[in-house]
């Protein structure tokens, strides 16, 4: 039997106990793909929770180095797929190869990001207060302090990046680096393209002697509730829809032990356009930022979809050009039909609207996503008109006109919270918004200044998250080693001996990591 079979993963066990087929799609045609999948049974979910609570105390108590040669190996198979892996992906998700690619190479570069952090050690965030037994009035015990995973870990793939936002995506990553073991819900549009990523993870498991359970996933859109109140899952990664991560927090804080719920939902990333660079680079600004709307398909968590500036004569021939952009750009397929389907019903709902009026839309084509240009009243903004604030999944924005800073603050305030706000301004108008910039960080995990939203670099420093809808929890990350915080708690070691202590906190430092001692960060040993 072959391995790509649409079963489940239990560990390493492959099981389909369950009656109900699944079957994934050619995103372009619509026609089924081979094999069909098998949705998971209660038991099977209960399956894979308990074997994933079975490995958590033996990988979590790994050392560091170990989980990173895992980390590194998985990067290894991702690098080795081929290219009918590729072909795959392209047929399931109707992204282009250079695009899958691109993304191959980001998935497995943030594990290796993750093998780093673990090889350094700063993730410790290692503390310690040697004892002070001769303080007065009261003597101080010797108190240590470190970092630990929380537990098993359930992981909701993104429909929208197959590779870097799923199966083995920055969640499962992270997670995983902080020793905690994955149990992962594949995402109904691109299974076959998780099951591929699941046998490479599983490979690298085998070939570093993880132990079985260290990662599972399992099928079907009607097994979410049970994973999220499975009680061996301690924590949830999500990132999709708003009404799916609220449903999944209010899952985790009814049971009977609450667990946190890191999800990332909604956020329309707004672009604010000062006048001064309108005036000087309008027309290249109107281009850039086009690209950067349709990038995709429009189908980022970062895509711009709101752009305000203050009513002028720049604005107005930027807003012209900006739907000239628009106009010329072709229409394309999307991730799936239901993703069309959403983005059709968010631009109809904008349409509608009496307050709301196209400017431009892209030559229609059937079954392919239409580039739309809105421009809205910026009453309805500042009324709080929950259809400016939601998401459109997809290649459209909306303009709105304010009529001067005052204005436009007072339109930025009424947002709610965002993964990006960018700022486009020359040097001398930069420096006199400061109270704008202060503004949008209140607003959003990441502020650019004169750049556009889509792309979110892997890299220590990024931030990808941001204030309710735009995430559950403001503050973590889902992009950078950061985020690995989320999968951690601190542990607390008083009056240990020396020998019992994790090798993080050990006199004599064997991991040679920096420490916070007695205030001072320091690789020293500690004089015993």
């Amino acid at each position: 039997m072959s391995d790509y079979n649409g079963y489940n993963f239990i560990g390493n066990t492959r099981s389909a106990r369950g009656d109900v087929v699944l079957k994934s799609r050619n995103a372009t045609t619509g026609l089924e793909l081979a094999p069909s999948f098998y949705q998971a049974t209660m038991d099977e979910v209960d399956s894979a929770c308990k074997i994933a609570s079975s490995a958590f105390p033996l990988y979590s108590k790994l050392p560091a180095t170990r989980r990173a040669e895992f980390l590194n190996k998985i990067a290894d198979e991702l690098d080795i797929l081929e290219k009918d892996f590729v072909d795959l992906v392209q047929q399931e998700t109707a992204l282009d190869e250079a695009r899958i690619k691109g993304e191959c190479g980001r998935t497995s570069n943030q594990m290796r990001l993750f093998a780093d952090l673990l090889t350094r050690g700063d993730f410790y965030d290692a503390r310690i207060d040697t004892a002070m037994p001769d303080r007065r009035p009261l003597p101080r015990a010797d108190i240590r302090q470190c970092r630990v995973g929380l537990g098993p870990i359930a992981v909701f793939g993104a429909s929208n990046f197959p590779l870097a936002f799923s199966t083995a995506g920055g969640d499962t990553a992270s997670a995983l680096a902080a020793g905690c073991p994955v149990v992962f819900k594949a995402h109904s549009g691109h299974m076959g393209t998780a099951e591929k990523v699941a046998l490479a993870i599983l490979r690298a498991a085998e070939q570093t002697s993880m132990p079985d359970g260290v990662f599972s996933m399992i099928f079907g859109s009607g097994v979410g509730k049970a994973l999220v109140n499975h009680p061996a899952i301690k924590a949830v990664g999500f990132t999709g829809s708003l009404a799916g991560g609220k449903a999944i927090c209010d899952m985790a804080a009814t049971r009977p032990h609450p667990i946190p719920v890191f999800a990332e939902m909604s956020s329309i990333n707004p672009v604010i356009l000062l006048p001064q660079a309108l005036e000087n680079r309008g027309e290249l600004i109107a281009a850039q930022l086009a690209d950067s709307v349709v990038l995709g398909v429009g189908q980022f968590c970062t895509n711009p979809g709101m752009v305000i500036g203050i009513r002028s004569a720049n604005f107005s021939a930027f807003v012209k050009q900006l739907s000239s952009e628009i106009s010329l750009k072709p229409s394309k397929t999307m991730l799936n039909s239901g993703t069309l389907n959403s983005y059709q019903k968010g631009c109809d709902a904008l349409q509608n609207h009496p307050s709301i009026k196209i400017l431009a839309s892209a030559e229609s084509v059937e079954n392919k996503a239409t580039a739309y240009l809105f421009q809205a009243d910026s009453s309805l903004l500042l009324s709080g008109s929950e259809l400016l604030q939601e998401e459109v999944f997809g290649p459209a924005t909306v303009i709105v006109e304010v009529n001067d800073m005052e204005e436009l603050q007072a339109c930025i305030s009424a947002m709610h919270g965002q993964l990006t706000a960018t700022l486009i301004g020359e040097s001398e108008e930069l420096a006199e918004s400061q109270e704008l910039l202060s503004l949008l960080e209140e607003k959003a995990g990441r502020v650019l200044i004169n750049g556009y939203p889509t792309g979110v670099e892997v890299c220590d420093a990024m931030v990808h998250g941001g204030p309710f809808p735009a995430t559950s929890d403001s503050r973590g990350t889902s992009v950078g080693t950061l985020s690995i915080d989320r999968f951690l708690r601190p542990v607390c070691f008083q009056n240990y001996p020396n020998s019992l202590l994790p090798d993080a906190l050990k006199n004599s430092n064997p991991l040679n990591i920096e420490r916070l001692v007695n205030g001072v960060n320091t690789k020293n040993p500690i004089e015993e």
